[in-house]
């Protein structure tokens, strides 16, 4: 009997926990609604009305007069409101997402992004994420938009076959500047390192991602072997087998991991899911032989590398230019 009034106790919590969301939700879109009109008032005003910083700081000294509990509109932030409305003003798209997510996350973007499509990848991370701010800001430090750009230009022919869209789930490079492990690191110290870090792992995968195993066992006539990492797909349904890799990429690695690829497809895989993907991490990679790797494989496979560090944005940049530039030579 007890058991049964927790689980009635539960569906209870549920409702409350669900009420509670929409209604943050929909505090948070009224608040970012009205700092979008009291920024497009200041913009009209200084264009039109010549309003300077001056007129601003008394607007900011007379709400705090009339209301001292209006926290949010002190001189700093209503310039900021004034940013933020002509930052999305004249973007269709972006300008019903703002109102998604908190106004410090918008805050965050606003400061660290410089172009409307970067700005676009973040909002739209932090929705699907639901990030706080210290997530947020750890994603733009470590250049999550370079990294997934660079992955989805080089996605092989194989992986851009699969039914499902795979678009803005894999990265290029992985940044574990979370883990705590020496330079000259051997593989199980990686693998263990990743598992005891789980949580800042699937954050830097990205949204999606369930942990199934490591080690996973996977027995092939009177033989077993064993997946470094094993996860499910969420969005994707599949399955992804990551293998790592301490040194610097090998042609003769794609064949481990399609050979693993082929026995989650035939015995493990549910009938309603995808095909398998296969992510091969390795430390080092050079992007030609990888490009010959996969161009005759015949497997989904992934070919990132990996960083204990963070990746300066200017390097990521440049390399995103470069393919661009190939890319506009091969048209």
């Amino acid at each position: 009997m007890g058991k049964l009034l927790h689980n009635n106790f539960d569906e209870v919590f549920k409702l409350i926990a669900v009420s509670k969301q929409k209604a943050y939700s929909q505090v948070n879109h009224m608040l970012i609604s009205l700092y979008w009109e009291e920024g497009k008032y200041i913009s009209d005003k200084t264009s039109k009305d010549n309003w300077g910083k001056g007129v601003v700081n008394e607007l900011a000294d007379f709400i705090k007069e009339k209301d001292a509990t209006q926290k949010g509109f002190h001189q700093r932030n209503l310039w900021r409101m004034k940013q933020f409305y002509e930052t999305y003003r004249d973007d269709e798209k972006l300008t019903p997402l703002v109102t998604q997510i908190s106004w410090t996350n918008n805050l965050v973007i606003l400061s660290g992004c410089k172009k409307l499509e970067e700005r676009m990848f973040y909002i739209e991370e932090s929705i699907a994420n639901n990030y706080s701010k210290r997530e947020l800001e750890r994603q733009i430090a470590t250049s999550s938009f370079e990294r997934t750009l660079l992955a989805d230009i080089k996605l092989s022919n194989k992986v851009k076959e699969l039914s499902q869209e795979v678009n803005g789930v894999f990265k290029d490079s992985y940044v574990f500047d979370f883990l705590d492990i020496s330079v000259s690191h051997k593989e199980s110290e990686l693998q263990r390192s990743l598992i005891t870090s789980l949580k800042e792992f699937i954050l830097e995968l990205g949204k999606g991602f369930a942990f199934i195993g490591q080690e996973y066992r996977v027995s092939v006539g009177n033989e077993d072997f064993y997946i470094d990492l094993l996860f499910t797909h969420r969005y994707l349904q599949c399955l992804v087998a990551f293998e790592l890799k301490i040194g610097k990429f090998k042609p003769s690695d794609m064949g481990q991991l399609e050979f693993y690829l082929e026995a989650l497809d035939r015995d493990v895989k549910a009938p309603h899911e995808n095909p398998s993907i296969g992510v091969l991490l390795c430390r080092e990679k050079d992007d030609e032989v990888v490009e010959y790797a996969l161009s005759r494989t015949m497997s989904p496979a992934i070919i990132a590398d990996y960083e204990t560090k963070l990746i300066p944005k200017t390097l990521l940049r440049q390399k995103l230019n470069e393919l661009y530039e190939a890319l506009e030579e091969k048209e």
